[in-house]
């Protein structure tokens, strides 16, 4: 295992398009760490050039304190899964997981033995003699899993290596995935575009856009608190309410509501100030009496989830969506309010967290990011 500390990454491609800007991250020894972001963020440039694919135009990456900027690919001692999985089709499950140690020269007997456990821990018990055309999706996803394993490397690279299943097989092979790493303790950086894959899998997440990390935190502080306004509304499988306000003395004028500033805010937010208050429709209880502090519009959409319903109300200012459990939901046309939960409510100003009803977490020391 090892470590990974980034700094001032920089990769520019011909015509001046910057896909890294001056980028700063530390992934600890053993941690499963996600890069997310929507496409052409860079996630999976920076995935490629820790690997040695890409070639940093700045800045360095070391490897357990070994500067390996610009080593070769097979210098670095990383495994790496590839989107598509690129396995060899002419050749078996088993010669395909061993083809990094035909590489490294290992012998045939030890190439078949370490080949074979591989295999066996990642359940393709059976289906050594096979070649990929004869396999499922999630079947081939695992003898690539198998393949980056064997020769042991000491950074696990996984490029989106879900995004090909479907919705089944992804949540089986996201269980999967999970245990595996558990059990190997192996450190592991996966690029996804997924954010309920991150938020389940990884103990950290980047959040980036532009070459840029946005936000870096675990899965519950990026949902809970969202850094910006660009991770509010990218983050969350039902979007995040965030609704034009004016503060107003020791309340927020929003949406026909009025909702008190947060006594831990009332200092650094000016009366009259124009802000953006974000609510998640989790955080919201639906009521159909009349409410205080509470968001009133008119039903006009559900969404069924399976076990809740996201309820739209469309409101003076805009609609508000909130999550109602199974059996509760509300009649279409009838008048309802969404009633923000104690601590959930979060501000920001100029696209930035101000303050939240709950005390904000200091970033660690370690926690690297740019912008």
């Amino acid at each position: 295992m090892a470590d990974i500390a980034i700094r001032g990454l920089t990769k520019v491609y011909p015509g001046g398009v910057r896909a890294l800007d001056a980028l700063d991250l530390d992934v600890a020894e053993g941690e499963f760490f996600a890069l997310l972001g929507p496409s052409g963020c860079g996630k999976t440039t920076l995935l490629r050039t820790i690997a040695g694919l890409e070639r940093a135009t700045d800045g360095t990456i070391r490897l357990d304190g070994t500067d390996v900027t610009r080593f070769p690919p097979g210098r670095r001692d990383v495994g790496m899964v590839f989107q598509d999985y690129a396995l060899f089709p002419h050749m078996t499950v088993l010669d395909n997981i061993a083809y990094p140690l035909r590489v490294k020269k290992a012998g045939r007997a030890d190439r078949r033995r370490r080949a074979k456990d591989a295999a066996d821990l990642l359940g393709l018990v059976g289906l050594d003699g096979r070649r990929p055309a004869e396999l499922s999706g999630g079947q081939q996803q695992r003898v690539a899993l198998a393949r980056a394993l064997v020769a042991e490397p000491r950074i696990f690279l996984l490029d989106e290596p879900l995004s090909n299943l479907d919705a089944r097989l992804r949540l089986e092979a996201r269980t999967q995935l999970k245990r595996l790493q558990l059990h190997l303790g192996i450190t592991t950086v996966f690029v996804t575009h997924d954010q309920a894959e991150a938020l389940a899998l990884a103990d950290r997440i980047a959040v980036m856009e532009a070459g840029r990390i946005r936000q870096l935190g675990t899965p519950v502080e990026v949902f809970r608190r969202p850094a910006n306004l660009f991770v509010a509304a990218f983050i969350g499988s039902t979007p995040m309410n965030l609704l034009d306000g004016t503060v107003r003395g020791a309340s927020v004028a929003v949406a026909g509501a009025e909702l008190p500033v947060p006594a831990d805010a009332r200092d650094g937010i000016p009366d009259g100030a124009d802000v953006v208050c974000g609510v998640r429709p989790e955080y919201l209880d639906y009521s159909g009496d009349p409410v205080d502090s509470a968001f009133v519009g008119t039903v006009s959409v559900i969404e069924h989830l399976g076990g809740s319903s996201l309820v739209t109300l469309d409101g003076e200012d805009g609609p508000v969506r909130v999550v109602v459990a199974e059996g509760r939901e509300p009649e279409p046309g009838a008048e309802g309010w969404a009633v923000p939960r104690p601590g959930r409510v979060l501000l920001y100003r100029d696209g930035e967290l101000v303050t939240a009803s709950e005390p904000a977490m200091a970033p660690s020391s370690k926690d690297g990011g740019h912008g």
